[in-house]
């Protein structure tokens, strides 16, 4: 169902002048604002006004420009605090799981880590090291190479500058039984940044990411990254499983599925029906 369209234009400018100063990259003049989204400058200044009264915008009057305030920082923070990622992935993760009969969790990138937001376990399956609150290397994880792969190259350079930046080590034996890492002892680890990017373009070709035993012995992950609405990765959505439950000829359906519910989450948090 699409909403029907807005018949407030003063609210639809002034959420689109937000948006505008919250992707540049300093303040910016009101004329380039007008021009950029062709509105009038009075309009442009008039809602100015209004939004640096209440805090959301600041005026730099030495250089004559405008940028985001504190009120729209406020307004992002209270975002983080309602968590709307894991409340709004869990169900999402929930029906996958119910479709798939495995186990899926919901992780975000933290600088070289992966952090796991959410966790859906599949009926009778064992549990997993992505615990809620869990940090992991992201190179390691489906979930990390999934996000990973969607970064401009100089970012991804910047996040593993030299050898020293990759951490081999990675969970073994039965996670029940384990609550610290133990060094891999895989001879095909990625230890090198030409490594990973060769990894990468294998992620980015394919639309999807994967490890295998990786993480956990004995167990594999697929993984898909969820976009925001600039296009930023948001969030990775995986599935994992014995690795003898699917093996890795079925790999491309089973990121159809994950794909799927990737877009739904991509879908709600964008707010919108379509």
């Amino acid at each position: 169902m699409t909403r029907p369209r807005s018949t407030a234009p003063a609210a639809r400018q002034t959420l689109t002048i937000l948006q505008f100063l919250a992707h540049q990259r300093g303040p910016v003049a009101a004329s380039a604002i007008a021009t950029a989204l062709e509105l009038p400058r009075s309009t442009v200044y008039r809602l100015l006004g209004v939004l640096e009264e209440h805090g959301f915008v600041l005026h730099f009057p030495e250089v004559q420009r405008y940028g985001i305030g504190i009120a729209a920082f406020e307004m992002s923070s209270g975002f983080s605090r309602q968590e709307p990622l894991s409340r709004l992935g869990r169900p999402i993760l929930a029906a996958l799981v119910d479709h798939l009969g495995e186990s899926a969790h919901l992780a975000v990138l933290h600088g070289r880590d992966v952090i796991y937001l959410a966790e859906e376990r599949a009926p009778r399956r064992p549990a997993l090291v992505t615990d809620v609150g869990v940090r992991l290397p992201s190179h390691l994880t489906a979930s990390g190479r999934a996000l990973l792969a969607t970064l401009p190259k100089a970012q991804l350079r910047a996040l593993f500058p030299t050898p020293e930046a990759f951490a081999t080590r990675a969970f073994v034996g039965n996670p029940a039984d384990s609550t610290l890492p133990a060094p891999a002892q895989r001879g095909d680890e990625v230890s090198r940044y030409g490594q990973l990017a060769r990894l990468l373009d294998g992620v980015r070709e394919r639309g999807y990411a994967g490890e295998d035993g990786e993480v956990t012995e004995g167990f594999a992950s697929v993984a898909v990254a969820v976009r925001d609405h600039t296009g930023w990765p948001a969030a990775g959505i995986a599935v994992t499983f014995p690795r003898q439950n699917v093996p890795p000829e079925r790999w491309p359906a089973l990121a159809a599925e994950i794909a799927h519910s990737a877009a739904e989450l991509s879908r709600r948090i964008r707010g919108r029906d379509s």
